[in-house]
């Protein structure tokens, strides 16, 4: 019964993305409950791209998404800083297509955050705890990712290149409480062979040796220490102890590896939803990582078809039945949803209290009361009015009416003193007043009765 998080205030960030060499400028703002995280791309119309699988095009190099031919690139660096950080609404607003690398780690983002702090929202998390193992490899790199059940979201990560330099990398994260102090300032990394490629080809324009640790392999004469120092317009370019360029010094043995842990958290937080299960990762990647990240959205989406909405009765619901008299324009003996406890863009949560004093009872039936199944119906189309008319400024001009009532099922009976929670979900965005719902009613944590509905918005 965790709430949701939001930042308590703006937070700006400016700087060249790594592989496009552009500047951008990037704004963190606070979001509303259930908004998730949002990319907005300011130079395009606000096109909004919500941080999740479906919305990826690219994983080479970097994770990149993209809606309706609009980008944003490198966005595994500001995922990590937002999740490492539990904060679960905020819109990004960028003014070009890459997050700023910065000096190629979370360490600004992350410590930004944190001077800014966050606050807590009305609306529950939904936390998806794994309840058994879920396992992906891929044959050919050799990746393994499991994530198995924990009461902590917690990572361990083995990075294997099969480098003398680098040799076998091991971190650990235990919870993301410790993310600020162990990970976020792990920068990104290459290997030099990798860097002359990159160069040649001209794919990576934005970064320096300030942002990059480079790893270097193999013997380089002077010659092309000296090209790098043109290239990087650096004075000097030497290669260390420790085998990596000079000009930046290692902020932890095992920086590559805590770096891939964070690149973990980051592609994870494409799934949509926080979970609590043990990731344990060989030689992940973007394309793994995220491939990875699509097979557990797919099992979560496919849980909440099923599973109830959490409501803590003991909280103040979003509206009581007085607030929802002033959406609604039913009335008693004829208003049945008793609370609204959550509601978002593109659903909502309502409760009916079933009394035992209702007046239906006496006739359906006598000495064996049941719920009609028509009147669940309309308790539920009266919690989908209640999501219609938030859409207008003045929902009391208003009245609701159903068209159409597709596919209703009823699993069980509803009795005397039940509790039902309904939750609907809009099938299709709400145009010209019409609204294209799928909704539940659950007692007990099972599915009594469902539909697909559709209504329609007038003036009185």
């Amino acid at each position: 019964m965790e709430k949701q998080i939001t930042l308590k205030d703006k937070i700006h960030f400016s700087g060249k993305g790594i592989h496009t060499g552009v500047f951008t400028n990037m704004t963190l703002i606070p979001a509303k409950e259930n908004n998730g995280i949002v990319f907005v791309r300011t130079d395009k119309e606000n096109t909004r791209i919500k941080a999740i699988v479906d919305n990826i095009y690219s994983t080479e190099r970097s994770t990149n998404l993209k809606k309706n031919n609009v980008f944003v690139k490198t966005v595994e660096h500001i995922l990590a800083a937002i999740v490492g950080n539990n904060i679960d609404n905020i819109d990004i607003l960028i003014d070009n297509e890459e997050v700023p690398i910065l000096d190629g780690s979370a360490k600004e983002f992350s410590e930004k955050i944190n001077h800014v702090g966050i606050v807590k929202q009305s609306s529950y998390k939904y936390i998806y705890k794994i309840k058994k193992e879920i396992y992906y490899k891929d044959e050919e790199s050799g990746t393994e990712i499991i994530v198995t059940p924990d009461d902590e979201y917690n990572i361990d990560v083995t990075i294997d290149y099969d480098s003398h330099t680098l040799g076998i990398q091991k971190s650990n994260l235990s919870s993301l409480k410790n993310f600020n102090f162990e990970i976020a300032s792990s920068r990104t990394f290459c290997f030099l062979h990798e860097l002359e490629l990159l160069l040649e080809n001209n794919l990576i324009k934005g970064g320096d040796i300030n942002n990059a640790i480079v790893i270097v392999e193999n013997k380089i004469d002077k010659r092309k220490l000296s090209n790098f120092a043109k290239v990087f317009e650096k004075n000097d370019i030497q290669i260390t102890e420790s085998g990596i360029l000079n000009n930046l010094k290692l902020r932890y043995k095992n920086e590559a590896a805590r770096h891939k842990l964070l690149d973990v958290i980051g592609d994870l937080a494409l799934i949509g939803f926080p979970i609590k299960g043990k990731v344990i990762a060989l030689k992940p990647g973007h394309t793994h990582n995220t491939n990875f990240a699509k097979k557990i959205r797919d099992l979560i989406i496919k849980d909440m078809k099923t599973t109830a909405p959490v409501v803590d009765f003991n909280e103040k619901p979003f509206y009581n039945k007085k607030q929802i008299k002033e959406i609604l324009p039913h009335r008693d003996p004829f208003l049945f949803i008793d609370e609204i406890r959550d509601l978002g863009d593109d659903f909502i949560v309502g409760v009916k209290f079933v009394k035992e004093e209702e007046d239906y009872f006496r006739g359906h039936f006598p000495g064996a009361p049941v719920m009609p199944g028509v009147l669940q119906l309309e308790t539920m189309a009266q919690a989908g009015g209640v999501l219609i008319l938030n859409t207008v400024v003045d929902p009391e001009n208003y009245l609701t009416y159903f068209m159409k009532i597709d596919n209703a099922k009823f699993k069980q009976k509803v009795l005397p003193g039940d509790t039902i929670i309904f939750k609907l979900e809009l099938i299709s965005p709400i145009r010209r007043g019409l609204c294209h719902m799928h909704g539940k009613g659950f007692v007990n944590g099972k599915i009594v009765v469902e539909a697909d509905l559709l209504a329609q918005i007038a003036k009185k």
